[in-house]
């Protein structure tokens, strides 16, 4: 029911229901920061208590009226919104973000938890969005977490404090939330810290795709720490986790050392 509901709401069957979609979601995502006590964004996350504090978003008007990308198609095989020219330039992201509102980040959260069978957890994002003229606590955090994740190496720890920053502020994170900084870390070789991370999706009843395990043991490959792979891997199946192996195979074109190394340290070939 809930997968057929999201068909309704968002099928591309004409430009007019997408549009109308569209609207939906950026009538009450693009306005002004802090319109609601309900409503994070960028610009309310404070850094001052942090040892090192990371670069904040310069300040800026929001757009009256910011241009919209192209209509969403969540069964389209592309990203549901284009990145950033350079996302290692965080003024630039940030000011998008202030700028531009939060409508793009709650259209990928929403296609990523689709995408994950997660239908009722997508519905409920788009029901806030939709019925209560707000955006949801978890889409402004996430997204100053990716912010961080997708400029590098050298932000990981932001991302980290983010996350972190989320928690003490009582917002629960999400499977796309928790995708998102495992990913990161992975991709910045931080395998302990993926690892870790990819243990508390667990712990939180969640349960991490093929892409997101794949990035973590991924990078216990490339920084040779294949045993300490082996150990994350026996915690999770502690917990009651399995990776599929078709699936791994299908989820990577990977056909070099990486690849089979990856393969030998999850199935033993």
């Amino acid at each position: 029911m809930a997968t057929a509901a999201v068909r309704r709401l968002l099928r591309p069957t004409s430009s007019t229901a997408l549009s109308r979609a569209r609207r939906l979601l950026s009538s009450t995502a693009s306005s002004p920061p802090n319109r609601s006590p309900n409503t994070n964004s960028p610009v309310s996350f404070d850094w001052s208590d942090d040892d090192e504090s990371p670069p904040a978003p310069p300040p800026a008007s929001p757009a009256k009226n910011p241009t919209l990308p192209p209509p969403y198609d969540p069964f389209s095989k592309k990203h549901a919104v284009a990145d950033p020219p350079d996302s290692t330039n965080l003024q630039e992201v940030f000011h998008r973000m202030r700028t531009g509102g939060l409508t793009d980040y709650a259209i990928k959260m929403f296609d990523g938890l689709s995408k994950d069978g997660l239908t009722h957890e997508a519905l409920a994002l788009f029901s806030i969005i939709k019925d209560k003229g707000a955006m949801p606590d978890v889409v402004a955090h996430t997204a100053v977490l990716e912010a961080y994740a997708n400029a590098g190496p050298g932000h990981w720890g932001d991302a980290v404090r983010t996350y972190k920053r989320m928690l003490s502020s009582g917002v629960a994170p999400n499977a796309y939330t928790m995708a998102v900084l495992v990913k990161g870390l992975a991709a910045s070789d931080r395998c302990a810290e993926a690892g870790k991370y990819l243990l508390e999706m667990l712990d939180r009843g969640m349960r991490p795709n093929v892409e997101t395990c794949l990035a973590t043991f991924e990078a216990h490959v490339r920084m040779n720490k294949v045993e300490e792979g082996k150990a994350l891997l026996e915690m999770m199946k502690k917990k009651g986790f399995v990776l599929d192996e078709e699936g791994v195979r299908s989820g990577t074109v990977k056909r070099g050392h990486v690849f089979r190394a990856v393969m030998n340290m999850l199935f033993g070939k």
